[in-house]
């Protein structure tokens, strides 16, 4: 993996135009003005978002300090015969992180879930050697709030001081970090303020996780500082500029999905990172980019990408790629979040904000408080599978799984999207993710995959207020497993279903098709679904 980064662009339909974007961007000295965190770049809509958002340019040089503080923690837990972390985290708190230790090579138990089988199995793991990592903004967030009240009663049933076992990650001022001080936790780590969640993976978000497993945070700093250089210059061949413009170019004739696969950059996972970046940056106002993460050069959706969208190689240009991008894993974090700020610009909103993300959160909330509720009849039940199904857009006397898929993919317009949901177990059920490739294989269609209720805080920011033209297939599933959540009046499976139902409701509301296929028996249920989109095909598709 060279340390340089580099934007290739293999083939564009619209020179033109991104020779237009490219000249309007550095004539107006984009780039060094972001740099210097101007925050009239986007508009006066946005200036004062922006005032607050944009300490991320020069990160590669104010969270040096954080390298020595994480390394003396670490060496101390470890004089304790602590070397086992779990990351309590969700979205831009768990997603750099994951990249940082998987790219790296070193053990790192992520927990942004809800899924009790999955909490359960991290549980199980030698608390005697476990340190907690609870990374949240404000502490409000419902799954890490869970996680940590589950591990702290944990620790204190093994006779553990759970105090000590537990490191906290938030923004200075905020109610964690007064009840985290209060409660006398191992360590309480502040982050700038001024970066936003998808934009923090070089704040104490991204580092002290990775860093507490092991990853070599200074060399992540020091592949930032690198980029940083040309990522700041006003010409015409910033790496950031021209990635913007080409998705910009191609977003304005149409192709609004960036389709990103992984060509042997040498980094894990990039492209689930991205993702959130993309999304939620993006996808506001009836625009955006929808960023779909497959699984390679010869994956459905990259391979044979229609005018829809842009195929994205994360490391050597391979296959059907039209631009590749490629660097050090600092760089290119760097790269992604200066190229997405300026793509901001050319779509003409502001990249800071997420203001269809809380939505869901609402409505989940307002299920937990009348759980009685949450639960219709469904529509009907196909042997281990109930099938639910949102509005009216379902076929009377529809009674198999692969009529309602049909009748699903039918729904969408020939350039929309399939969005796969999983409120599963990311370890247990991970061979749900063969629905991705299958059901854009068989429909043509762009299809993402996304583990619940993770993506929520993800690429559900563009689910509702991106480009109104997707599909929704949840699948949720009985548990065998129960974890409670001490001192709230709900478990983790009640939780799990409310944020599922929750989701499905709020995008119901924006008009959406939402068919939930629930699994009475979670192998024998995926695998009867996984039979049913071998069914469908290209004809279903604006049947």
């Amino acid at each position: 993996m060279s340390d340089m980064i580099s934007v290739e662009i293999v083939h564009s339909p619209n020179t033109d135009q991104v020779d237009a974007i490219v000249a309007d961007l550095v004539g107006a000295a984009v780039p060094s003005k972001l740099t210097a965190a101007d925050p009239t770049l986007w508009g006066p809509d946005a200036e004062s978002e922006a005032a607050i958002r944009l300490s991320w340019t020069t990160l590669h040089e104010t969270s040096r300090p954080l390298v020595a503080q994480i390394a003396e923690l670490r060496a101390a837990l470890h004089a304790d015969g602590v070397d086992r972390v779990v990351l309590a985290g969700m979205g831009g708190s768990s997603l750099a992180p994951e990249v940082i230790t998987a790219t790296a090579g070193v053990p790192l138990v992520v927990l942004d879930t809800t899924d009790p089988a999955q909490v359960a199995d991290a549980l199980a793991g030698d608390l005697h050697r476990t340190v907690l990592v609870v990374s949240s903004k404000s502490g409000g967030t419902v799954e890490t709030d869970s996680h940590r009240r589950i591990f702290e009663k944990a620790f204190t049933d093994e006779g553990i001081d759970a105090a000590s076992r537990i490191v906290v990650v938030t923004d200075p001022g905020s109610p964690l970090e007064a009840a985290s001080t209060e409660a006398g936790y191992r360590k309480v780590f502040t982050a700038d303020p001024h970066v936003g969640g998808r934009y923090s993976a070089l704040t104490a978000f991204g580092l002290v996780p990775a860093g507490l497993a092991g990853a070599d945070i200074a060399a992540l700093l020091d592949g930032a500082a690198q980029a940083s250089e040309e990522l700041a210059k006003d010409a015409d061949d910033n790496p950031a500029v021209l990635l913007a413009a080409v998705l910009g170019a191609a977003h304005a004739h149409g192709a609004e999905k960036v389709v990103l696969a992984d060509t042997g950059s040498g980094v894990k996972g990039f492209p689930d990172w991205a993702e959130q970046l993309i999304a939620e940056s993006t996808g506001k106002n009836g625009t955006g980019l929808l960023p779909v993460a497959v699984e390679g050069p010869d994956a459905p959706g990259f391979v044979d990408a229609g005018s829809d969208a842009t195929p994205v190689a994360i490391g050597p240009a391979q296959g059907n790629a039209a631009v590749a991008t490629a660097g050090s894993l600092g760089g290119l974090f760097l790269l992604w979040e200066y190229a997405t700020a300026l793509v901001g610009r050319v779509l003409g909103i502001n990249p800071f904000d997420q203001p269809d993300v809380e939505a869901a959160k609402k409505a989940a909330r307002s299920l937990l408080d009348a759980p009685q509720s949450t639960e219709s009849a469904p529509s009907f039940v196909d042997g281990p599978v109930e099938v639910h199904a949102s509005g009216d857009w379902l076929p009377a006397g529809t009674s198999t799984v692969a009529d309602a898929l049909r009748a699903l993919v039918a729904q969408a317009p020939a350039a929309g999207y399939v969005a796969v949901q999983a409120y599963l177990d990311r370890l247990d059920d991970a061979s749900t993710a063969v629905l991705r490739p299958e059901l854009a294989r068989r429909t043509g269609l762009q299809t993402t995959f996304g583990w619940g209720p993770r993506f929520l805080h993800s690429t559900g920011q563009y689910h509702k207020g991106g480009h109104q033209n997707g599909v929704f297939l949840q699948l949720t599933g009985d548990s065998e497993v129960t974890v409670e959540v001490p001192g709230r009046p709900y478990d983790l499976g009640t939780l799990q279903h409310a944020q599922a139902l929750g989701d499905g409701q709020v995008l119901a509301e924006h008009g959406r098709p939402v068919l939930r296929l629930h699994l009475t028996d979670r192998v024998a249920g995926l695998a009867h679904v996984v039979r049913a989109a071998q069914e469908v095909s290209a004809q279903e598709v604006g049947r």
